[in-house]
């Protein structure tokens, strides 16, 4: 132990403590009060000064506690600063506001960040501040800065698919994004509102950057058509909406969807190479070489270069986060310090962490640094080995064959250390592994090292003259390599859906990772005993009972697991949603519901409200048909009738009824055991005792698992225990009265 402390293992678990305090704070229920955070602060702050350095232990106790008080105050000025507007219910809409930002898919659609100024037909009690909406059909794009208005969907940002899975609208709400959509044909261009467009002169600037980032984006893919030209220009600008389906789907399953990204490693390359570049350039003359620090002018330059290449890469949080790690090792290399190192590490995220704590809960934040930490402890561990003085080693025939070899054992081993510490938080974020990544990225990353990111990088620096083409058709010819092994290991599969683990596995896997990259003395191998011990456990241990039916959190899709096999009431059911499913339960298998025809009651003018009611006879018929179908069906999987509802009987003899349609509320709880329905209804239960789950009581408990205990009464697992949080407030917002109410319960009493 006092060797860990000479090495300072204490500022390496800083972070770690604040960002515990900042986990902590945005899993309670409600805002703990500000005053008693305050109050904490100012006591353990008092303790840790009073201590002094005669009780070192203690005092460092106190400073712990200090530092997840911090991060706990951190999360709330965060949360106070975002203050975004959530809409509360989808709606249709006119929308006139300002283009913030733009990006296209390569299809003709175009997704823009809107600064919305007004809303009409309805006009928005509560209009979100800020939306991202979809539009095609537009003969050329709007331009960053121009005012459109048109008819559009609204919808708020969904909560988690299901429980304790990722939940999108947390963040939205600190993106300042309060509502998704689309617009209804193509918008049109408008002049600014009267009162003026009062922007700042930091939004403006910022706004000049996002016309700047587009412009370079539409320029690369001029020059490279197709995929190749959108991967090019999701390597400078961010901008991935371009890249096909096909290309982003076989990049995720061969695991080299992290190039696509701007992350630690376009930062590390681009910024290696200006340094590398540079200063060979100025080792070239030799009265500079002998006069100047090269190295260190080249680490400016490298600043500059990385600095210029955040400016236009839309400000992303992965972005972010590793311009702030790099700046910080380049920041070292001017002041003689070791650029490698755990410090400077924990320095980076202890700065991100205080800036941004929302990021901790993310999987990006997560995934980048537990990579970034592992490979800088190994690469302490290698620097820190004993060199060997072997002759052989030393021959001219030996060297060449030795320094290829170092190149690839050293992709190779990087590689392995970066699939295996992301390998944790990738099963608890996206519940599947890439089983062919490592060979994947053993032949993509010498092409993208060598090839795509020396030629992109001198493509940009001659974009001002006109002399880019040629450097980025060399890259592209790169990058086609890259997309052609992705294709190629995508198709060998090998992705492996892992499910849902244990609540209690993954914080305990983290601690033991946290503590094996951390320690330096042998210390660190107990890391590896508390992952390893983990994973044996969870591997012995039963698997956590699946549930019997999932339903979405707007109550329109509806699942039946068993096994492998997951049934739903619909023929497509949306990948979004449905595709988190299959992962989070292991359930690869879909199985479509079956359709039958029957006699629906025609709707006249008198009668086409969706509240209208069956006549005695059309309820007689319905509910015999549903008791047909009920009965006839093949278990486990549904029955339908196209507009009306979806009937299915459970192995163990209950039966769930889905309805569009209002008017069949009333045979599907006589027909059924449990009734979904994604309309809006304050009804809470069916007069036949059936349990009856509705979009209303869906608003406020987010999606619902339903399993059937063993004495056959089904038990609810719901997303949402309170709906006090700043991002999910909207939830419990009542238009008519124009007030939240957060005090009923997610079963409506």
């Amino acid at each position: 132990m006092s060797q860990e402390a000479e090495h300072g293992w204490y500022f390496l678990m800083s972070p770690v403590l604040f960002g515990s305090g900042a986990i902590a704070w945005f899993q309670f229920d409600a805002d703990p009060p500000l005053l008693r955070l305050c109050a904490w602060l100012a006591v353990f702050a008092v303790i840790a000064l009073a201590l002094g350095p005669a009780r070192p232990i203690a005092r460092k106790a106190a400073l712990a506690v200090l530092l997840v008080v911090c991060g706990m105050l951190s999360s709330q000025v965060e949360t106070w600063q975002a203050g975004t507007v959530m809409l509360d219910t989808p709606v249709t809409t006119t929308v006139t506001g300002r283009v913030e930002r733009r990006e296209g898919d390569g299809e003709g659609r175009w997704r823009y960040i809107v600064a919305v100024a007004g809303t009409r037909e309805p006009t928005l009690g509560r209009p979100p501040e800020r939306v991202s909406l979809v539009a095609r059909g537009a003969s050329t794009p709007f331009e960053i800065g121009q005012w459109v208005t048109g008819r559009a969907r609204l919808t708020p940002p969904s909560g988690p698919a299901l429980p304790g899975l990722d939940d999108f609208s947390f963040g939205a709400y600190f993106d300042g994004v309060g509502a998704n959509g689309f617009f209804y044909g193509a918008p049109t261009a408008t002049v600014a509102p009267e009162t003026g467009d009062k922007r700042q002169f930091l939004a403006e600037g910022i706004e000049y950057l996002y016309g700047l980032r587009s412009t370079i984006g539409d320029r690369i893919r001029s020059i490279l058509p197709g995929d190749t030209g959108a991967f090019a220009a999701s390597l400078v600008t961010d901008e991935r909406r371009a890249i096909s389906r096909e290309t982003t789907a076989a990049l995720r399953q061969s695991g080299l969807a992290h190039i696509v990204a701007i992350s630690g490693l376009n930062m590390a390359l681009s910024a290696g190479i200006f340094f590398v570049g540079f200063r060979m350039a100025l080792s070239l003359l030799p009265s500079v070489a002998q006069a100047y620090p090269t190295k260190k002018i080249a680490a400016a330059g490298a600043l500059v270069a990385l600095t210029a290449y955040y400016m236009i890469s839309g400000f992303a949080v992965s972005a972010e986060r590793a311009y702030i790690m790099m700046m910080i090792m380049l920041v070292a290399v001017l002041f003689d310090r070791p650029s490698i190192s755990l410090r400077n590490v924990a320095l980076s995220a202890l700065v991100i962490v205080m800036l941004s704590p929302s990021e901790v809960l993310g999987p990006s934040f997560q995934m980048s640094f537990a990579a970034t930490l592992a490979l800088v402890a190994g690469y302490s561990i290698w620097t820190g080995r004993r060199p060997t003085d072997n002759a052989f080693l030393k021959l001219p025939w030996v060297m060449p064959v030795v320094a290829v070899a170092r190149f690839f054992g050293g992709i190779v081993l990087t590689s392995m250390i970066g699939g295996f510490s992301t390998a944790l938080f990738s099963i608890e974020h996206f519940h599947r592994l890439s089983s062919y990544g490592l060979p994947a990225n053993l032949m993509a990353m010498p092409v993208i090292s060598f090839v795509v990111m020396p030629m992109g990088m001198l493509a940009m620096l001659l974009t001002p003259f006109g002399l880019d083409v040629l450097p980025w058709k060399i890259a592209g010819l790169g990058l086609d390599v890259v997309i052609g092994i992705a294709k190629l290991v995508s198709s060998w599969g090998g992705n492996v859906d892992i499910g849902r683990l244990p609540s209690w596995y993954f914080p305990v896997a983290v601690l033991g990772f946290l503590v094996l990259t951390l320690l330096r003395t042998r210390l660190r191998y107990l890391g590896a005993a508390i992952v390893g011990i983990a994973t044996f456990t969870v591997a012995l241990l039963p698997s956590l009972p699946a549930p019997d039916v999932v339903v979405a959190e707007d109550g329109s899709l509806v699942a039946i697991l068993r096994g492998t096999r997951m049934a739903s009431n619909r023929e497509r059911p949306p990948d979004f949603i449905f595709g988190q499913w299959q992962r989070a339960l292991a359930a690869e298998e879909h199985q479509p519901p079956a359709f039958i025809k029957a006699t629906l009651p025609k709707k006249t003018k008198e009668r086409n409200d969706r509240s209208y009611a069956l006549s005695f006879d059309e309820r007689r018929s319905a509910l015999r048909t549903m008791r047909n179908a009920a009965a006839n069906g093949s278990a486990n999987s549904f029955v339908c009738v196209k507009g009306a509802w979806c009937i299915a009987t459970l192995d163990n003899g209950y039966i769930v009824n889905v309805i569009e349609d209002l008017a069949y509320l009333g045979p599907a709880c006589d027909a059924a055991d449990i009734v979904i329905t994604p309309a809006r209804i304050r009804l809470r239960e069916c007069r036949s005792g059936a349990m009856l789950i509705t979009g209303q009581t869906l608003r406020r408990s987010g999606a619902v698992e339903i399993r059937i205990d063993q004495q056959g009464a089904p038990v609810l697992t719901t997303t949402y225990d309170g709906l006090s949080r700043p991002w999910r407030i909207h939830r419990a917002y009542d238009w008519r009265s124009g007030t939240f109410d957060v005090a009923v319960s997610d079963n409506g009493e």
